[in-house]
């Protein structure tokens, strides 16, 4: 996907990133909505999503940062 002569990623290799990053986080919610438990209740629920929210932030804005860095 990068240059081949320097290896830095170009602008489409840029927004070919961020699609796959977008659709990888589109099919993660609807597995997870999917086979989401019926028995919890709506306050563990809640707190499921706002811990898997949390994760799912710091796992993307540190992929985001460790690319920034090499480019």
């Amino acid at each position: 996907m990068a240059a081949a002569n320097n290896n830095t990623p170009t602008q489409l290799d840029k927004e070919q990133i961020f699609g796959m990053a977008e659709k990888e986080m589109e099919y993660r919610v609807e597995l997870f909505n999917k086979y989401k438990e019926a028995e919890l209740n709506m306050g563990e629920n809640s707190c499921i999503d706002r811990c898997v929210s949390k994760y799912w932030q710091k796992l993307i804005a540190a992929r985001f940062r460790a690319e920034a860095n090499e480019i």
